[in-house]
């Protein structure tokens, strides 16, 4: 039985992939386009920590039809069970529509009958308005509809029916903003990795509650920072000496600003030969190679796949008999986009993944090949593989 909706961002698969790592994949069931349900209530899901959940929604209802007057008759007619009622003040509504087949005129006239159906019922309410079916994070959040006096009513068609459902949490954007942007230490040439991003990888790792996560590439930090958000103990490496001192500097500021991480260790190591200490998951964004503001010449694009390619192989060979049985390596490496036939090319290490004493974890509701974050026009691309030690 579904009782929460998983409202997904951008490119839907990186949070399928993410939930079914977390919560398994006999609890997970998609619905629609962009949603994925979860038979766990809302108060057992941490939204805060997960990258690929836009809205979290509590499910109040099913409609066993999809015909838009049949269902708005049926939530008028059950009225108590869809909208609360306020001790006092005004309740603050709004609804968004997923693959049911409603205009935006038709969403904004059920919406006022709603209105009226609840003033005759003694709650003064007012409604937001729909620009298109349905509203966006900043709305809910501008107008506190997933406060107690406010209410997102969520309709999402499933096959034949269709869920009835309540925001219970947006992703705070204000505070993934502040904590990629707001950091002391930054560097452009390494990449700026998104904390959304960071946390889905380290999701993917499915490191146990309060295990150690190592990142063997850790830059300035930002995979560090998001799992000791995450209540995780943090131990990354970098070739570089200046990286080392950046994510101790960003880590620092995390720890005076947020309260965590506690403590944390880093260390100067080449990934293609260090050896570490002990960690139970292993989370990262490897070697991605030069960056490219256009797609350059194939003899250029095949030069630099040979060397991430081979620095790729390398840290795998490197930390293949470090790991301890079971234990996942989440990595987020590069893709190349064809900007004509939108085609990427991948590193060939990936097609030889057994060879290099790995087997490739897949998922039931997402393909592995799905799984490329990537925005439109970027030539490069990050392709996130999960990995066992066989």
């Amino acid at each position: 039985m579904i009782k929460s909706l998983c409202i997904l961002g951008r490119q839907p698969a990186l949070g399928v992939a993410e939930l079914e790592s977390i919560y398994g994949h006999t609890h997970l069931s998609l619905i629609g386009s962009e949603i994925a349900g979860l038979d766990i209530s809302t108060d057992k899901i941490h939204l805060s920590q997960l990258g690929g959940t836009i809205k979290l929604c509590s499910v109040v209802g099913e409609l066993s039809t999809t015909n838009w007057p049949d269902m708005e008759h049926l939530i008028l007619d059950n009225l108590d069970t869809y909208m609360p009622t306020l001790e006092s003040g005004k309740l603050l509504f709004g609804i968004s529509v997923y693959d049911v087949n409603a205009s935006v005129q038709q969403i904004q006239a059920t919406g006022l009958r709603l209105k009226q159906a609840l003033k005759h019922r003694g709650q003064s309410a007012r409604l937001v308005p729909n620009q298109l079916p349905k509203l966006n994070s900043a709305q809910v959040l501008h107008n506190r509809l997933d406060s107690k006096k406010g209410v997102e009513l969520i309709l999402a068609r499933d096959g034949e029916s269709v869920y009835v459902a309540r925001t219970t949490g947006v992703q705070n954007i204000t505070s993934y903003t502040y904590r990629d942007r707001s950091r002391p230490k930054r560097d452009t040439r390494v990449g700026m990795l998104p904390p959304k991003l960071a946390q889905i990888i380290i999701n993917l790792a499915k490191p146990p509650i309060h295990g150690r996560l190592l990142d063997p590439f850790c830059g300035t930090g930002v995979i560090l920072q998001e799992a000791g958000l995450m209540g995780l103990e943090v131990y990354g490496s970098d070739l570089e000496a200046r990286m080392i001192e950046y994510s101790e500097t960003n880590l620092g500021w995390l720890r005076d600003n947020f309260g965590r991480p506690r403590n944390w260790t880093l260390e100067v190591g080449d990934a293609t030969n260090h050896r570490w200490q002990a960690f139970d998951a292993v989370a990262s964004e490897l070697y991605l190679g030069q960056p490219f503001s256009a797609f350059p010449s194939l003899e250029k694009l095949h030069s630099v796949i040979h060397t991430c390619d081979q620095i790729t192989r390398a840290f795998l060979k490197n930390i293949h008999p470090q790991l301890k049985p079971d234990t996942h390596l989440s990595l987020a490496v590069p893709a190349w986009q064809d900007p004509k036939s939108g085609s990427f090319y991948h590193l060939p290490a990936l097609d030889q993944i057994e060879l290099l004493g790995y087997n490739r974890v897949s998922f039931s509701h997402t393909t592995n090949q799905e799984l490329i974050y990537y925005r439109p026009g970027q030539v490069v691309g990050r392709q996130l593989i999960v990995i066992k030690r066989k």
